[in-house]
């Protein structure tokens, strides 16, 4: 059985001739002309009212009546302080008690890092030295590790200062812990 094609015998090529859509009526051109012209004369007619200054309007007589006075309030004299702050304050001083610090009998030190070759143990201590703060770089028997170490610190407050001046100046991580000798 031969295939048939179906696209094709829709497309008029089964010898039909095809046929002619018939035009719609044409419309009389005195039709559009006529309302081109209403359409233009009313707009002629808005902008004529619009430039035109209208009359002004009559001035208005209204009589109102008189407001009956008011009565006047008088206030009260203002409340006396119960407070005297403002005279006493400049003169008063406070004593603070400063709790005394421990001194610990192991210092404290900061590791700020931990290498493999020295060429970036000594990077790290520039980065710390542009600081202001003194580092060194130490390296134990049988280890290959470089470590870049500040202190010894005899408070920890006074690593903990270091340690939040390199954080600002973003050389991280640094830990504080006692040094074991």
């Amino acid at each position: 059985m031969a295939n048939k094609d179906y696209v094709k015998r829709g497309r008029g090529s089964s010898g039909r001739k095809p046929t002619r859509k018939q035009a719609a009526p044409r419309r009389k051109p005195w039709r559009s002309g006529l309302i081109a012209i209403l359409l233009v004369s009313v707009f002629g007619y808005g902008l004529y009212t619009l430039s035109t200054d209208p009359e002004p309007p009559a001035p208005v007589v209204e009589t109102k009546p008189k407001p009956k006075p008011k009565p006047k309030v008088t206030l009260p004299p203002p409340p006396e302080e119960k407070w005297d702050y403002v005279e006493s304050l400049p003169n008063r001083e406070v004593e603070v008690q400063a709790k005394e610090q421990v001194v610990s009998e192991i210092p404290y030190i900061m590791q700020c890092g931990a290498y493999k070759n020295a060429q970036q143990a000594e990077a790290r201590k520039l980065d710390i030295a542009f600081q202001g703060i003194n580092s060194k770089i130490r390296k134990k028997e049988g280890s290959s590790w470089y470590r870049v170490v500040l202190g010894p610190y005899k408070f920890k407050r006074d690593a903990e200062r270091d340690k939040h001046k390199l954080q600002r100046a973003k050389i991280e991580p640094c830990a504080i812990w006692k040094e074991a000798q």
